[in-house]
């Protein structure tokens, strides 16, 4: 098992970000993150819980109404 953590990832990813910005101005960087990290996230969970929303929503402790409208944004219902 990996000793990076997901803390460690997202703080190296953050970094090169500002890196690749070359100083330019972020803008919405807060919105930015969490739809990136959203979309991955609810894919994965629903790939480890075998499409079970119930256990899915369950996992990330959140209704399975919003469950289910976050993977209709994300475009991850099949």
């Amino acid at each position: 098992m990996s000793k990076t953590t997901l803390e460690d990832c997202v703080r190296e990813t953050l970094a090169e970000y500002f890196r690749d910005l070359d100083g330019a101005t972020p803008n919405a960087m807060h919105d930015m993150v969490l739809r990136t990290v959203e979309k991955p996230l609810l894919d994965v969970v629903m790939q480890r819980t075998q499409g079970n929303q119930s256990k899915a929503a369950e996992w990330l402790g959140i209704n399975r109404n919003t469950l289910r409208r976050k993977l209709v944004e994300h475009q991850l219902l099949q």
